[in-house]
């Protein structure tokens, strides 16, 4: 029987694929076989969630509603995200920063300035993106989802192409860093995707409940100080 997924149990098992991944990169060393699994499956999360910000733009109701949510939200998880990678409060400020970013970018190609200002943004956003999570890739795989939305073949190429780039990168710098570059193995979970979304995504959104949208906004700052309290003040932590 064939699988078919809408996009509220994609978005689902994205979460369930964070939540594995950061209970590794806190508990779990990379350098083990159970830690590099954990981030197999987790690298699942940063380019679906991507994929979703170009959907997103495409099918909201009220774009402006839909940048603020963005905005608000990744002001709260701030400080959830640096507390759960630091221990403190840093200028780091996760994934929804990155995914606001990659929204930016979607709202500035489809503007009416100059093509060279709109490039220009658009590469100064990313560049932003540094202070976020999934740098640059959660910008790439976005703005590829939108441009080509409807060239399938195209856009899952590229995509791809992202993705195999990502590895390759990840292991020289794990040659750099003095370790093997087999540690990267797990970077290998982002092409994990596009066959997801070939595959699997029937294109539809789900159920429209007003629960699902909230879960994951509130879900992903919660889970995180959840972490941090586990990782620093509990038995079970440092």
């Amino acid at each position: 029987m064939k699988i078919s997924l809408n996009r509220i149990q994609i978005k689902y098992i994205a979460i369930i694929a964070m939540l594995v991944d950061h209970v590794a990169w806190l508990f779990v060393s990379l350098y083990s076989p159970a830690g590099q699994i954990m981030h197999f499956i987790g690298r699942l999360t940063g380019p679906t969630m991507a994929v979703f910000i170009a959907e997103g733009y495409r099918y909201t109701r009220n774009v402006n509603k839909y940048t603020i949510r963005l905005a608000v939200f990744a002001l709260i998880s701030w400080p959830c995200f640096s507390l759960m990678d630091y221990g403190r409060i840093v200028p780091h400020f996760g994934m929804i920063f990155t995914l606001l970013l990659a929204l930016l970018c979607i709202r500035l190609w489809d503007s009416d300035i100059n093509l060279g200002v709109k490039l220009a943004g658009i590469a100064l956003l990313a560049l932003l993106s540094e202070y976020g999570d999934w740098p640059y890739y959660g910008i790439a795989y976005a703005m590829i989802s939108h441009i080509w939305y409807d060239d399938k073949s195209t856009r899952w190429t590229l995509h791809t192409c992202v993705a195999v780039l990502d590895v390759v990168l990840l292991a020289l710098e794990m040659m750099a860093m003095g370790r093997a570059p087999y540690w990267a193995l797990f970077e290998t979970g982002v092409l994990m995707v596009a066959p997801m979304f070939v595959y699997l995504y029937n294109g539809k959104s789900g159920s429209k409940h007003p629960f699902h949208k909230w879960f994951f906004y509130v879900f992903y700052p919660l889970h995180m100080l959840v972490l941090w309290y586990i990782n620093y003040f509990s038995p079970l932590g440092k």
